[in-house]
């Protein structure tokens, strides 16, 4: 199942993602069931689980079954509605790990840089928009903003010293972040906090895929263009802290739940790993691909015009 926060006439609402289409859940299931019990958000879905998966899975099969012209009404092309990031407002931080694989934690010094220990730092909320919506380029305060292309998971339940072996039990699904850096800040301020949470510098989406539809998490490509050229190009088995070790690692003392988002790290290819450098300037397309995920599309664009 894809999910998605999409908006159509001025209206915000949950979509379930079915090829070139998609349902809205909440008007689907007042017109098949009479019912009004799908939250307006993704995020209070998510905290649903299993209970609004299976929910969903019978507002499908029921839609199935009382096909007419009525579905006009909950399900519309996809291309009309416009997609915004799946959790448009997370309530909190974007956990984010940082130097995950071993190209990359190189391009960005050397061997010495490689991690014995998980490194974790977040990207504040107000950093996060969604597919086709602009990175802002933020003339005057960066010369050196980067992509990082990386394959995200969004927590479905909440747990706390949750061990390696039971960690993909409290993923409900996957996601795809930009996790954009301002290098120059980052390198300025001696801690990542600043440098990585500009205002929209932390694309996401552009859909949740459930975790049924990913048989291993750990066997997913991950991609990045830059105006249509590949700069990254790695794969999730690369990982040096795989997801399970990087949930267990968070909740030994810190309690995860429903909803939150963490970012898994990013391959090598990024534009500070190039000599010289080749950061982001107005006007460049990000395009960066997960199957089955898709593919999350921005532009840097300055928001002073």
């Amino acid at each position: 199942m894809k999910f998605a926060t999409a908006g159509l006439h001025s209206r915000i609402f949950v979509g379930l993602v079915m090829g070139d289409k998609i349902m809205d859940l909440q008007k689907a299931e007042k017109k098949l069931f009479e019912l009004e019990t799908i939250p307006e958000t993704l995020i209070e879905c998510v905290s649903e689980g299993d209970k609004f998966v299976r929910h969903v899975e019978q507002l499908v099969e029921w839609s199935k079954k009382k096909h007419t012209e009525e579905s006009g009404s909950y399900i519309y092309p996809l291309s009309d509605v416009k997609l915004l990031a799946p959790i448009p407002k997370p309530r909190k931080n974007v956990f984010c790990i940082g130097k995950n694989y071993r190209d990359h934690a190189i391009e960005m010094g050397s061997e010495a840089d490689i991690p014995e220990h998980i490194m974790v730092f977040t990207k504040a909320p107000t950093s996060v928009i969604g597919h086709m919506e602009d990175i802002d380029a933020h003339k005057g305060v960066t010369d050196a903003l980067d992509y990082e292309g990386e394959l995200a998971v969004v927590i479905g339940k909440t747990g706390r010293r949750i061990p390696k072996e039971e960690a993909l039990d409290y993923v409900f699904g996957y996601t795809i972040v930009n996790d954009v850096t301002a290098r120059d800040l980052q390198k300025r301020h001696k801690q990542f906090f600043i440098g990585k949470s500009l205002d929209a510098t932390c694309p996401m989406g552009p859909y949740l895929v459930h975790k049924s539809m990913i048989e291993d998490p750990q066997q997913l490509k991950v991609e990045t263009r830059v105006n249509g050229a590949l700069r990254q190009s790695g794969c999730t088995k690369d990982m040096i802290f795989p997801i399970a070790e990087i949930i267990e690692t968070l909740s030994k003392g810190m309690t995860l739940e429903a909803g939150d988002i963490i970012a898994t790290g990013t391959p090598s290819g990024v534009g500070n790993g190039f000599h010289p450098p080749r950061f982001l300037h107005e006007g460049d397309q990000v395009d960066i691909t997960i199957e089955p995920i898709g593919t999350l599309s921005n532009k840097v664009l300055s928001s002073d015009g």
